[in-house]
């Protein structure tokens, strides 16, 4: 498939700056993928279209402060870092914003105007770009100090309320970005679907950056998709195969929650615990993840998904494209554009049943 099958016009001003409040009074676009019927409506409204036994399926990972600043030494020149993930307790994968950023070069950490007493050693490059850092001691018990929450490279507005790039339910550590799928939900919101008989079951999924970025290759089969951390419990694996049984649908909050889902899926099915039935169970897993969904993918588990509005040429609305159609998705695409919806991480949602 081209990749420009996956581009579309996008004015600037529909691009989300700031997120609404409530957090559930966005908009909600819903794709019926039998019908290709298209409804506008609130995201509040969202359990009319639930049904007790169905189950969502949400990320609990939570951003932590990843944006760092420094200075070379010893010549003091400035450097922006953006951790992506640890390798152990002094050594983070990460990009490093400044010029001649080799290996060898040396920088100390800075909070505002003043310098901390911790050090970086670019050890190793990575791909594309990024940087193997040593640090000179444990980072993480000084990240609330020293760091900020990063936000993606279009939303130009600072935060004001650094929990409004986290879910409610956050509460695993280790993302870049947020999974913004589940800015939508309110407590009271999650309540009601409770007493209405939806469950909810929570995997993790740590959220890079390659997210964000676009996919250059002329065709999608000729670009690499990123690696991310995650995990799915035993427990929730029990969860989900109870209600696939009790016939209760599996409904995936974000594309970062498909990604663990589908490869749980792919790993019953290699491992095939014993007693089960390979077409319908789901194994716990943990590890990484570099599952490139695109259309002609075989979904295993995911029976509907709650997701924002992609960037063009990404690989998240490729994996959109491969649940719904490609179609349907630029059906959906152009009438949210017409209805001036608002787009991406801060934006409006949609509902792919």
């Amino acid at each position: 498939m081209k990749t420009s099958e996956l581009d579309y016009p996008l004015p600037t001003e529909l691009i989300a700056q700031e997120a609404v409040e409530p957090r559930d009074s966005s908009r909600l676009l819903v794709i019926h993928r039998d019908t290709g019927a298209l409804e506008h409506r609130i995201f509040h409204d969202i359990g009319a279209y639930l049904r007790p036994g169905d189950l969502l399926v949400a990320n609990e990972t939570r951003v932590i402060p990843a944006r760092l600043f420094g200075r070379k030494e010893p010549t003091g020149g400035k450097v922006e870092l953006l951790l992506l993930r640890p390798l152990d307790d002094t050594r983070w994968y990460a990009l490093v914003g400044g010029a001649r950023t080799r290996i060898g070069t040396r920088i100390r950490l800075w909070h505002g105007e003043e310098p901390t007493a911790i050090t970086a050693e670019i050890t190793e490059t990575g791909e594309r770009g990024a940087r193997v850092l040593a640090f000179s001691e444990p980072l993480e018990p000084h990240l609330d100090e020293i760091g900020s929450i990063p936000l993606p490279p279009y939303i130009h507005q600072p935060l004001d309320e650094p929990e409004r790039y986290q879910t409610i339910y956050s509460r695993t550590p280790g993302s870049a970005a947020a999974p913004t799928a589940g800015l939508h939900f309110t407590s009271d919101l999650m309540l009601a679907l409770r007493d209405q008989g939806v469950q909810f079951a929570f995997v993790t999924l740590h959220v890079g950056l390659d997210t964000f970025r676009p996919i250059t290759e002329e065709t999608l089969e000729a670009h690499q998709i990123h690696r991310e951390w995650a995990r799915l419990t035993p427990e929730v694996a029990a969860q989900i195969n109870q209600a696939k049984v009790r016939g209760g649908r599996v409904i995936a909050v974000g594309t970062t929650s498909v990604r663990v889902l589908e490869t749980a899926a792919r790993h019953g099915l290699l491992q095939a615990p014993d007693g089960t039935c390979p077409w319908r169970a789901l194994a716990p897993y943990e590890g990484f993840t570099d599952l490139y969904i695109t259309p002609g993918f075989q979904f295993r588990v995911v029976d509907a998904m709650i997701t924002n509005f992609h960037l063009p040429r990404s690989s998240l609305l490729a994996l959109v494209m491969a649940f719904a159609g490609v179609g349907l998705i630029r059906k959906a695409y152009a009438e949210a554009l017409r209805e001036r919806y608002r787009f991406f991480s801060f934006g409006d949602a949609t509902f792919i049943l």
